[in-house]
């Protein structure tokens, strides 16, 4: 899975990952940014301990 974000588009997404006090809204931010760093899915799921 392939993202890709522009610098700005990140700023916003880690800006509302900072912002948001809901667990799971910040685990799908994270996830998508790990991807846009060419994560793979394993990896991310790994790293936050996703089932």
């Amino acid at each position: 899975m392939k993202i890709i974000l522009t610098p700005q588009q990140k700023q916003q997404l880690e800006d509302m990952h900072d912002s948001t006090c809901d667990g799971r809204v910040r685990d799908r931010l994270k996830a998508v940014l790990l991807a846009s760093e060419g994560w793979s899915q394993t990896m991310i799921s790994q790293a936050l301990r996703i089932h």
